[in-house]
């Protein structure tokens, strides 16, 4: 977990383009898939699928030395296909001050982390309503099989790791990761500390002893991936973006610059790589923070990304999980899940874009690390379903090996031209909605000269690992 030179033709025979922006397709492709997925399988407590979330306005106000955070959410959302007499957002053990629903007053409970929602009038089928909460106390982490999530108080300053099911640690959402928003989060802290969130920052406001930071997150994003950072940071720029480039910024611990400025010195080179491969990078600006604190994983949030210190060493150390990183910007966050079944399509692209940018930096090839990753595979249980891996597994160490492999091995099918026109189609018609697996099949399907079912039930549907795939044979589908 993230917490833990082809051309660019359509497909020959494929179905007519849509010539919308790929923004009006992503948002046509997340109604679709809010209105078709019921509640998540493996979280059935997160999430409400009778609503979709238009956007989220958070007004925050956080002390880090007592650790207390007091909050307002104002919820722009709309009703599904039925009229909505109650429904639920997901906000862990705070004291509420105040719902409202459309400005009039409401009833509410709050009990195990699900905050019911009953309107004083219901909600008229597909209308639009508001929702504001307020809510104030000592946020933590939540209680997860992968230990605490969301909201961590460090030893100087705070951050947010919500992956799957932690946003709920620090403000009340929909926490489902195919209801996508944009965001506006506005706040307030001691002078002293920088405020670090994914987006665009509108204004720094100083006033007294306080500095409010307000930043904007305009594409559409999943609860989970809504990141933030409190700490005391230097800000560099990492390389010059230049004319259409994209803005680029460090946020690390001073004394840790020298050691940053040589780790992560490749990501402007890694950011044109992807950018050749899956498309133009899908948001304003991208961010990564470095905690002066130890990590188990880098985390990604959309337009940002967190790593530890113990990620920073002067030498490279992690920089295949400075690619990895970034590669989720394309592959996660503005193309997401529908569910939780559907992980290794956030992981296994990323795991496949570490493979990449080594055969493209001098490293070893994709097919050499494919090897590897066969080879550690082989000794390992063989059973574990990609399309479906379970809640325990959706982490596994196997599932990001395996996802690898099995982008390689459409690659080697595809070959090289055809699989990098897909991994472009797939990012260009899927921005800022959501993906389930089935629709993978049926997309590289159109790019094979044979139908791609076989392929996807040996390394996707399948348990016992398949043969290694071989480059360059264009082995058939």
């Amino acid at each position: 977990m993230a917490l833990l030179n082809a051309g660019r033709l359509d497909p020959v025979g494929g179905a007519a383009p849509d010539r919308r922006s790929s923004t009006a397709q992503g948002a046509d492709a997340a109604v679709a898939v809010q209105q078709a997925v019921g509640q998540d399988p493996y979280f059935p407590a997160n999430g409400d699928p009778r609503y979709r979330v238009h956007r989220y306005e958070l007004t925050l106000d956080y002390r880090p030395g007592p650790n207390r955070l007091a909050g307002t959410a104002r919820i722009n959302a709309i009703a599904g296909r039925a009229p909505l007499t109650e429904f639920q957002l997901n906000l862990a053990d705070f004291k509420i001050g105040r719902v409202r629903v459309d400005e009039r007053q409401t009833h509410y409970t709050h009990r195990g982390g699900r905050l019911r929602v009953r309107p004083a009038k219901p909600v008229r089928a597909g209308a639009a309503f508001t929702v504001e909460v307020h809510w104030s106390g000592n946020p933590k982490p939540v209680a997860s099989p992968w230990g605490g999530l969301g909201w961590e108080e460090l030893t100087d300053g705070a951050l947010v790791a919500s992956q799957p099911v932690g946003a709920p640690s620090w403000y009340p959402c929909n926490d489902r990761p195919a209801d996508k928003a944009s965001y506006l989060i506005s706040v307030t802290t001691p002078s002293a500390y920088s405020v670090v969130a994914g987006g665009r920052l509108l204004t720094r406001t100083a006033k007294a002893s306080t500095t409010t930071w307000v930043y904007e997150q305009s594409a559409p994003t999943s609860s989970y991936l809504v990141g933030l950072a409190i700490g005391k940071y230097q800000t560099v720029l990492l390389g010059d973006p230049g004319p259409g480039g994209v803005p680029q910024h460090g946020h690390i611990p001073a004394h840790l610059l020298p050691e940053f400025s040589r780790d992560f010195a490749r990501q402007p080179a890694m950011m044109e790589l992807f950018q050749e491969l899956f498309g133009p990078y899908p948001f304003e600006e991208y961010a990564v923070v470095v905690t002066d604190e130890e990590l188990d994983v880098p985390v990604e949030a959309q337009g940002l990304s967190l790593f530890g210190a113990n990620h920073v060493d002067g030498a490279r150390g992690s920089e295949r999980l400075v690619a990895h990183e970034l590669a989720h910007q394309w592959f996660g966050n503005s193309v997401s899940i529908a569910d939780w079944r559907h992980i290794w399509l956030n992981e296994g692209f990323a795991k496949y874009a570490e493979w990449l940018w080594s055969e493209r930096s001098g490293g070893r090839s994709a097919h050499q690390l494919a090897a590897a990753a066969h080879r550690l595979l082989s000794d390992q249980p063989q059973d574990l379903r990609l399309a479906d891996p379970g809640r325990k597994a959706m982490f596994d160490d196997r599932l990001y090996e395996r996802g690898g492999l099995t982008l390689h091995a459409i690659r080697c099918a595809l070959g090289d031209e055809a699989f990098f026109l897909m991994l472009r189609s797939w990012v260009r018609l899927h921005r800022g909605g959501s993906v389930t697996t089935p629709a993978l099949v049926s997309h590289v399907s159109r790019f094979a000269d044979e139908p791609a079912d076989a392929l996807f039930e040996a390394w996707v549907y399948g348990g016992p690992l398949p043969p290694l795939p071989l480059p360059g044979t264009r082995t058939a589908v």
